[in-house]
C-alpha cells in the first residue's frame, strides 16, 4: 500500500523553522491502528489525516474532507499548525481550486482560506478563567522555579494553563528558560491540566517587530514535550490576550527553539482567524 505522505513547516515561511506536521492523503479508509502507526513513525508533534468523505470527492476539486490529527502517543481533538499543513498540501501541492476548505474535525467544522500568501484557520475561541495559584503551585514550580508569575488562568475545554509571567521580564527571558516539561507529569496533581501555556506581555517599544504577546507551550501529557508553534495554544492565548489589551488584531510570537508567527483576528462571530505562512519541505509516499 502507498500513501502520498508530505512534511510541512507552519507558521513560517523559511524551511525547518515554524512547526513541522506530517500530512497524509487517505484515497481509502485507514485500518484504525495504522493511524497511530504513522504518527508514531513520523515522529513528529502531529501528523495530520486528510480523508475523502465520499468515494467521488477529489483532493483537487472537492471542498470538504475529514481530518484527524495524531501525536507519536494519541489522537488529539485539534492540532492548528497540523491543519495549516493540511490546507497547504490541498492548495499549494494538489492546486485545490476552492476559495475555501472545510474540515470536519474531533473540533467541529475548521474552515481555511488562502489570503495572499498566508493560510486563515477558522478556529473556536476558548475562554479563561481565573486559576487559583495553590492549586498548582508544584507544577508551575516544576516550570519556571521562582520566577514571578503575574497572572494564572485556566481554559476547561481545552485543559490548558495559562501561566503569565511578570511583565518585568524581557522576551529573551521566556527564550533562554530551561524547562523539563517531563517533571510536569508528577508534579499536577489535580489530573486537569493536559497543556502549559507560559506567556508574556509583548515589547511595546517594538524592537521585535511590534509583537503583542510571546509564549511557549509545553504538552508531556500527550507525548509533546515541548511544541514549536501551536495553533490550538493561540485559541486559548487570543481570548486573554484581546481582553488584556484591548485589541481584536494581534501579531503573535512563539518563541520555542524553532519559533514562529501567527497573526491573530478575533470574529465577530465569537471564533478566532489565525493566520500563517508555510513552507513544504518534504514529498513522498508511505510504502507499507
Amino acid at each position: 500500500m502507498q500513501i502520498p505522505i508530505f512534511t510541512v513547516d507552519a507558521f513560517t515561511n523559511r524551511s525547518f523553522s515554524g512547526n513541522p506536521a506530517a500530512v497524509c492523503l487517505l484515497e481509502h479508509d485507514l485500518n484504525e491502528d495504522l493511524h497511530q502507526k504513522i504518527a508514531t513513525e513520523m515522529n513528529l508533534s502531529e501528523t495530520a489525516f486528510i480523508r475523502k468523505l465520499r468515494s467521488m470527492d477529489d483532493f483537487t476539486k472537492s471542498s470538504c474532507f475529514g481530518l484527524r490529527w495524531f501525536t507519536p502517543a494519541k489522537e488529539v481533538p485539534l492540532c492548528g499548525h497540523a491543519t495549516l499543513a493540511a490546507a497547504a498540501v490541498l492548495f499549494h501541492i494538489q492546486k485545490n481550486t476552492n476559495s475555501v476548505l472545510t474540515f470536519v474535525t474531533l473540533s467541529g467544522e475548521l474552515k481555511a482560506r488562502q489570503v495572499e500568501d498566508h493560510i486563515v484557520l477558522d478556529l473556536p475561541l476558548y475562554l479563561t478563567y481565573p486559576q487559583v495559584f495553590q492549586e498548582v503551585e508544584e507544577l508551575i514550580k516544576a516550570a519556571i522555579g521562582d520566577m514571578i508569575v503575574q497572572d494564572l488562568c485556566y481554559s476547561p475545554d481545552t485543559k490548558k494553563l495559562l501561566v503569565r509571567l511578570s511583565d518585568a521580564y524581557e522576551r529573551s527571558v521566556l527564550e533562554e528558560l530551561q524547562v523539563s516539561a517531563q517533571n510536569f507529569l508528577s508534579a499536577e496533581k489535580t489530573g486537569k491540566v493536559k497543556g502549559l501555556i507560559l506567556t508574556l506581555k509583548g515589547d511595546s517599544s517594538g524592537k521585535h517587530e511590534g509583537y503583542d504577546f510571546y509564549s511557549r507551550y509545553f504538552a508531556p501529557w500527550v507525548g509533546v514535550l515541548e511544541d514549536p508553534v501551536t495553533g490550538s495554544a493561540h485559541a486559548v492565548l487570543s481570548s486573554y490576550w484581546s481582553e488584556q489589551l484591548g485589541k481584536k488584531e494581534m501579531l503573535a510570537f512563539q518563541c520555542s527553539r524553532r519559533g514562529g508567527e501567527l497573526k491573530i483576528s478575533l470574529r465577530n462571530d465569537g471564533r478566532v482567524d489565525i493566520a500563517g505562512q508555510i513552507a513544504v519541505v518534504l514529498k513522498g509516499n508511505l510504502t507499507f
